[in-house]
């Protein structure tokens, strides 16, 4: 049994007011042909399919599409569940109608859990429990529960999980579908706070019983615990902050006994996200050489003077700049605020300051009266003058 993990596809979100649209309809094809190319038995999309809950027309376009394609075109069934970003009612919407044709949505948290079987190429069927994205107090209200916290209230759905797996039957894989915040998982700039102070974390160990474990939410792809829990990461680079990440969806395979084998597959964008450091004319005069002009770019410009149109300056090379942080400006306004902070301190302390500098070692009491006394005569000098 093959299939592709993928999560935080964020449709209908903008970079720096850029919209991404056509950058994610390019990412999304290619996990259509990887669907194709690995011959998988399923894709599961772990939440935060639109970037906030009511996503813009052209969004709604674009996840039909894709689903039109992979569900009806390819007969690839498709596994998909609510994040904190969609809104769970309107994914949810005519979900039952949508089984019969392979498409599985989890929009709203149900009374039952009841698992997808999907049976692979090879003979190894996997049971798919969708756990979407849930406040604690969903948890309390849907089964009557005292959990106050995301760790105990995902321990009540996975002890409603348990209950239903057959251990007898080792030819059904069990995985776990689930958008959530992993403690110890590696934060972007760009994910949305579950919550405030820490409360939102979950301990990766809640989930080591599963063959294997989708989760959403972390943009960069990485495993808490062991191997097979595992974040399969954002599908784009969605903010400066992730420049560095490299973006891909998870291939698993599930066989006879023995640990899911797992392996990213590489996703290209359509434009990259980068940041450049450098003077304005060294960025221009660079920009010769560089071979991806249209990449979505942040420019941290070391010039300390004034510029007039910067920006106008450097989107003639790169059109695609979507923010310029001036930093040289901002290291010397903060000399500046320094030295003016300087002139403001009276005599003696600017004294102090310059002798524990030189001897890195504070005045005496004698030596501040010595100097006391100094300053004072200096004074009634210039006073009698």
């Amino acid at each position: 049994m093959k299939f592709i993990h993928t999560s935080d596809w964020h449709l209908g979100r903008q970079l720096h007011n850029q919209s991404l649209l056509d950058d994610q309809r390019h990412v999304l094809n290619q996990i259509i042909e990887l669907a194709q190319q690995h011959h998988v038995d399923a894709v599961v999309v772990a939440g935060d399919i639109y970037d906030r809950s009511v996503p813009p027309a052209q969004a709604v376009s674009l996840l039909n599409e894709v689903l039109t394609t992979l569900v009806k075109e390819l007969a690839i069934p498709v596994v998909m569940i609510a994040g904190n970003h969609d809104g769970a009612e309107r994914l949810g919407f005519a979900s039952a109608q949508m089984i019969a044709s392979g498409l599985h949505i989890t929009g709203p948290l149900n009374e039952q859990i009841t698992p997808v079987v999907i049976k692979g190429r090879s003979g190894v069927s996997a049971a798919f429990y969708s756990l979407p994205y849930v406040e604690p107090a969903t948890v309390r209200s849907v089964f009557d529960t005292a959990a106050t916290s995301h760790q105990e209230a995902m321990q009540v759905l996975l002890e409603l999980v348990q209950q239903q797996i057959d251990a007898s039957n080792n030819k059904v894989k069990n995985v776990v579908v689930s958008h959530c915040f992993l403690d110890g998982g590696e934060e972007s700039e760009s994910e949305r706070p579950l919550s405030i102070g820490g409360a939102d974390k979950i301990a990766p160990n809640l989930f080591s019983e599963f063959d294997y474990v989708a989760l959403g939410h972390l943009h960069g792809p990485q495993y808490k615990g062991q191997p097979h829990v595992r974040y399969s990461g954002s599908i784009l680079k969605y903010s400066f902050s992730e420049q560095h990440q490299n973006k891909s969806v998870t291939l698993v395979e599930l066989v006879d006994n023995a640990p899911a084998q797992i392996e990213l597959l590489p996703l290209t964008p359509l434009r990259d996200v980068r940041i450049i450091e450098g003077f304005l004319a060294d960025i221009i005069a660079s920009s010769e050489q560089d071979t991806a002009l249209d990449d979505y770019i942040m420019v941290r410009l070391l010039d300390k003077t004034a510029i007039l149109d910067v920006i106008g300056k450097i989107r003639q090379v790169y059109p695609n700049v979507l923010h310029i942080e001036r930093t040289g400006l901002m290291a010397e306004s903060a000399q500046l605020e320094r030295r003016t902070d300087h002139i403001k301190k009276g005599e003696m302390a600017m004294f102090s300051d310059f002798f524990s500098q030189v001897q890195g070692e504070a005045l005496s009491e004698q030596q501040q009266a010595c100097i006391n006394a100094t300053l004072d005569e200096l004074h009634q000098q210039e006073q009698s003058q």
